[in-house]
Order: structure tokens, then sequence, then C-alpha cells
């Protein structure tokens, strides 16, 4: 599932090809036909990102809601598009660019009620300038369940996916089965900038690294190699800029990396950054002075 920094990306990037100018919208799967009448013609000026949740703000004060679960993606082209092909579920015609939406599980009108139910239902965003980090320090406070589980509610903060929680919690030398509610709130804001500086990172970068150069600046991926396949590029990627996250050996302190299954997903953790029962900081000299010299990660 796409974490969060795809999805406020999505946002940028949609804004940028098709706001303001009338859309022509349709849907060739027929699953969002209503959907899509409702929208023809109509222009949006903004797209608000919640989590992993869009609301796309077309006028008239309609309000489009987006939800892509595990398998929903957009696919972007020139305007005028190919013939649909597949399970096209909205397709957005705009002036230069054309948008198709596949596979999501959400793609519906709201109304203000529902906008305000599905809200409710979140936790702040670190991502978002309105986000309040201190409903996230609350709800930790009330949380027994390890602190890996908790982070991967979307009740207690948006946005957060397994490598975001994997990569977080190492770099601030939590246990992954600390009790959340024994992270305490000096750790518990910690965590919340580390979060949101990651995600921030991942917005930018137009994927997600959490690893940083002498400069404090992401590292980059490096070239593909001659003949490189996909699997190959991915494992290139993953040991060039990620600390635990489906690697065999710890980036900083190259201890093998240690894998269980908690809310649903595969942990990753190292018992030599992360020793059990930790709270932080890492016991790991390069992590440690990093915080200690200001720096998240």
């Amino acid at each position: 599932m796409p974490e969060g920094h795809t999805i406020h990306r999505l946002a940028r990037d949609h804004v940028r090809d098709l706001a303001r100018e009338p859309l022509a919208v349709s849907s060739p799967q027929g699953r969002a036909v209503e959907t899509a009448r409702a929208l023809d013609g109509r222009s949006f000026a903004k797209i608000d990102a919640y989590g992993k949740h869009l609301l796309y703000r077309f006028e008239d004060d309609l309000t489009l809601h987006v939800h892509l679960g595990l398998f929903g993606r957009f696919r972007r082209q020139h305007t005028p598009p190919e013939e649909p092909k597949g399970e096209k579920r909205l397709r957005m015609i705009g002036e230069r660019w054309t948008v198709d939406l596949s596979g999501a599980v959400a793609c519906a009108l709201i109304d203000p009620d529902e906008e305000a139910a599905l809200l409710s239902r979140l936790g702040p965003d670190p991502l978002r300038r309105d986000a309040d980090p201190e409903r996230f320090v609350a709800a930790l406070r009330k949380r027994r369940i390890p602190i890996g589980a908790a982070i991967m509610d979307q009740k207690v903060v948006a946005g957060i996916g397994n490598v975001f929680r994997a990569e977080a919690l190492h770099v601030d030398g939590i246990d992954p089965r600390l009790p959340a509610r024994e992270l305490g709130d000096e750790r518990a804001m910690v965590l919340w900038g580390t979060m949101a500086k990651m995600l921030a990172d991942g917005v930018r970068e137009r994927r997600i690294v959490t690893i940083r150069d002498a400069d404090d600046k992401p590292v980059k991926a490096g070239r593909a190699t001659k003949g490189e396949g996909p699997r190959a590029r991915a494992d290139r990627v993953r040991h060039r800029t990620v600390h635990v996250y489906r690697r065999e050996h710890c980036h900083d302190c190259d201890a093998p990396v240690v894998t269980s299954t908690m809310a649903g997903r595969t942990v990753y953790e190292c018992p030599v950054c992360q020793p059990e029962g930790s709270a932080g900081p890492s016991p790991t000299p390069s992590l440690a002075e990093g915080e200690a010299a200001g720096r998240l990660f």
C-alpha cells in the first residue's frame, strides 16, 4: 500500500497537471459512472491529502475521495489518451494530461458529514501543516500495544506504512515491541520528528530514502548497471537508501536484521541498534551522534 509520501506527491502532481481546467471525466470500467457523470466538465482547484486519502475539491462544492488501498494506482499520459485498457475506474482528461485510476478501494463523492466522519478516524498526518503532534503523543500514552503496532494504526498517526515503521524505529533506537505507553512523551516527539522528516524526504525524492550523506542530504541510489533487472535494481536501491527494511544486515552496524510479524506485516529490526525494551536513543554511535548533533537521522 502506498505510504503517505506517495499520496502527498500525487496531490501535488495532479494539481500541477490538471487543476483549474474543465476535465472530461469518465469511468471506462463502469464502476464509477455516477461519480464521473457528476464531475464531467468541472474543474478542481486543490487536493487535500490526509494520510493515505486524497480529497479532490471540485467546483460546486463537490469532493472526490480516493483511497488507493493495496492495489490502486494512477497512470499519467499525454492528452489525447490511448483507448483505455484494463480496469480503469476513473479517467480524467485535461488539456495536456490524462490521468487514469485503477484498483482503488475508494473512488466516490462524499458529502461534508462523510468527510468529517472519515477525518475523525485518522490521526495527525506529519506532512500536514495543521498536524498536531500532541494528538500523537496523547494516543501513545493510552496504548499498551507495541509501538510497532501503534504507529501502523492510522487512528494514531496517518500515512505511516511498513517501510517507514521499520526505518523510523531503527533510527531512533526503539524496540518495536516496547509498549507504546512506555515510550514517554519526549521520545514520542522525537519519533514524530523522525517520521515527519522521512516522509518529507520521500515527497521530494519521489521514493523512500532514509539514509543521509555527509552533507545531511538524502543519498542517491546510484546508476543502474548494464543488464540490471528489476529485482537487482530493487536490491541495489534498498542497499543504498534504507537502514534495515528488507535488508539482510543493518546498514549502521552490519548485524543481521531480525524479522517478525506485527500488525499483520513483517517487522524489520536490528537487535544491536534497537535493544530489547529500548525507547532510544540508539546505542549505535553513528545514529546517536546524528541525534546529538541535532539531525533526526
